[in-house]
């Protein structure tokens, strides 16, 4: 999951699954984005503490991924994606522990970590060994403390630091076009999947990128 945006790319999508969804539909829901969409990566990004229930998502949701040469990382849970063979872990929390996790498994495991709106914890987070480093949310949002991750955010990222980066977070059509410039990645998710078609919903937001 690397990219160089210097060279002025056109971002990928980093796909972000529901925080709860029903296994009986959801995977084929994210099989039909995959099959319509070229995805960099996916997230499952399940909220529960749950082992049990996240042990039966993972295990096919990885599959979903996998046989169609996609990576697959989880929200926080290090051991767990681990033990489930998924490519790598998120980290919530600005990538804290960051450090020892890469020194504990090695240069394949992908490590990521969401910084908020903070380029301090996004170039710390770098430093350690992250793989890639996420901003947002970008767009407005009545959770939270109400902080965004701002476009001069992304814009210096970009000019300043090689670590790939994702923008994420109440995502439309108008932050795409802006963003598009200075971002490596698009992390989506309640963006498409709240919509009936959610391979057609990305279509959309696929197009603003180039416009």
């Amino acid at each position: 999951m690397a990219t160089d945006q210097s060279e002025n790319i056109t971002p990928q999508i980093y796909l972000v699954t529901p925080a709860e969804f029903e296994l009986s539909e959801f995977p084929a829901r994210l099989a039909q984005v995959l099959d319509a969409h070229d995805i960099a990566c996916v997230r499952m990004a399940m909220t529960t503490t749950d082992e049990s229930r996240l042990s039966r998502a993972g295990d096919i949701l990885r599959e979903t991924c996998h046989s169609r040469d996609v990576a697959i990382v989880m929200d926080s849970h290090v051991l767990l994606a681990e033990k489930l063979g998924f490519d790598g872990v998120h980290l919530t929390d600005g990538g804290k522990g960051l450090r020892k996790l890469r020194e504990t498994h090695g240069p394949d495991f992908i490590l990521g970590a969401h910084c908020g709106a903070s380029n301090h914890d996004g170039m710390s987070a770098g430093e350690a060994g992250a793989d890639y480093v996420s901003f947002g949310p970008v767009g407005d949002t009545l959770t939270g403390d109400g902080t965004k991750a701002e476009k001069d955010l992304f814009k210096w990222w970009s000019e300043m630091i090689e670590v790939p980066v994702v923008a994420e977070g109440v995502l439309d059509e108008d932050l795409i076009r802006t963003l598009s410039p200075y971002t490596d990645f698009f992390g989506i998710g309640d963006e498409i999947w709240r919509q009936e078609d959610p391979a057609e919903a990305l279509g959309k937001l696929l197009a603003a990128m180039q416009a």
